[in-house]
């Protein structure tokens, strides 16, 4: 990928757990690094391609100087969030804070904090068996898009599916979005759970009804287990009430274990269940 370098811009602020950092202030160092692709720039010469590192440089002061924050972790975090929100070219972003006056009552050159942000791509499958399902999905979506640092980028069309598991209970409404996030796998399984608690989500018996079910199918090509979180979705490639929205907005995606695309995984299980 390539790269934007912006090295060591002079910022006075008021960052720091010390009253008197708060009140007077000092100096800060920032250096930022894009990744972002600069080919279509390069070729045309056109600045709307890239990233103008001067008008960079003035808002990302401006951005870090509003707030006065205890730690410089926290005022990286927060630079990096709004650089990556403000610049649609831009896909990850590594912020270096330098803090050359840290009071600690030694010499030292400086004190710093580097923090690596990007945007992900997740896959998220959705289901509602009580209420107003339709209403239950839609509402779902939208507070997932109003997350912060989350877009809802495509969404499959809704399927009637039958129960899996507890067969006792009413017909699912399923669907599959794709979604662009700031979030690390386990902060945005957090915001899905708070969700489905926020839409009334009961775990009452295994695999039973719910207002909403919220899983994370895919997370970028990563393959995560822990006690919280597997992905990919240890039953997905079995489902067809995931594979078939899925196929719908993602059908060459490939699953990173099996390695093979959400279309042929889908014509597997079509075939058995039609046999």
């Amino acid at each position: 990928m390539d790269k934007i370098n912006i090295e060591d811009l002079e910022v006075y602020a008021y960052h720091g757990v010390n009253p008197e950092e708060k009140a007077m202030g000092q100096k800060f160092l920032i250096s930022l690094e894009l990744s972002l692709d600069l080919e279509d720039a390069g070729n045309s010469d056109d600045l709307d391609k890239t990233v103008n590192y001067g008008e960079l440089c003035l808002v990302a002061e401006e951005e870090f100087k509003k707030e006065k924050y205890d730690l410089i972790e926290s005022a990286a975090e927060k630079l990096a969030e709004f650089i990556l929100n403000k610049y649609e070219l831009v896909k990850s972003i590594k912020v270096c804070i330098k803090k050359p006056w840290a009071p600690i009552g030694r010499p030292l050159k400086y004190a710093s904090v580097e923090v690596d942000r990007g945007w992900h791509t997740a896959y998220i499958a959705l289901g509602s068996n009580l209420g107003d399902k339709n209403n239950n999905l839609k509402d779902a979506i939208d507070k997932i898009d109003k997350l912060p640092g989350t877009i809802v980028k495509k969404v499959s069309s809704m399927y009637e599916t039958k129960p899996v598991g507890y067969l006792e209970q009413d017909n699912f409404l399923n669907c599959v979005i794709e979604i662009k996030t700031l979030y690390s796998p386990k902060k945005l399984l957090e915001q899905l759970l708070s969700i489905e608690k926020v839409l009334k989500r009961e775990r009452i018996i295994k695999w039973g009804p719910r207002t909403i079910d919220l899983d994370i199918i895919f997370y970028d090509n990563l393959v995560i287990s822990s006690e919280e979180l597997i992905v990919p979705h240890p039953r997905m490639h079995e489902r067809l009430f995931v594979l078939k929205p899925l196929n719908d907005i993602a059908p060459f995606l490939v699953h990173p274990l099996l390695s093979k695309r959400i279309m042929n995984l889908l014509d597997e299980v079509s075939k058995v269940s039609e046999s």
